[in-house]
């Protein structure tokens, strides 16, 4: 990555903030599936918890961390799924990025992005008009 990128950019990868923090403080917990590193270490919190971050493979994108992670990274538990024999339940989904401005974002019917024709109106509503 360019270091003009690194400057300048939060959303790609790690800045240089976080690349000299992660360098001096940062203990490497593991990685996941999708490439996304995950550290621990450089003091605590405002509840006196140690500190957690993730540093993205590509875009910073939240929704990109598993199930597994998430919960370690919130202090929901203090095993790592790097440090466990991490299985997702059977109920659980596999893990889809957030999909929320692309081709795969859901449109429910009647809106305008939604293919297809709109639902004509069927009356069943007044539109609300003051009192003069």
């Amino acid at each position: 990555m360019s270091l003009l990128k690194q400057i300048f950019t939060w959303w790609n990868g790690q800045t240089i903030g976080t690349r000299f923090h992660t360098w001096r403080f940062g203990k490497k917990v593991g990685e996941d599936q999708f490439g996304n590193v995950y550290y621990q270490g450089g003091g605590t919190d405002s509840e006196g918890r140690t500190r957690r971050w993730v540093i993205y493979k590509g875009y910073a994108e939240a929704s990109a961390i598993p199930a597994g992670w998430h919960g370690w990274m919130h202090h929901r538990t203090d095993v790592s799924p790097a440090d466990e024999d991490y299985k997702p339940r059977e109920w659980q989904k596999e893990h889809r990025p957030n999909p929320t401005g692309t081709a795969q974002a859901y449109r429910p019917p009647g809106s305008l992005a939604a293919p297809g024709e709109r639902p004509r109106v069927t009356g069943d509503y007044d539109a609300w008009t003051p009192r003069g």
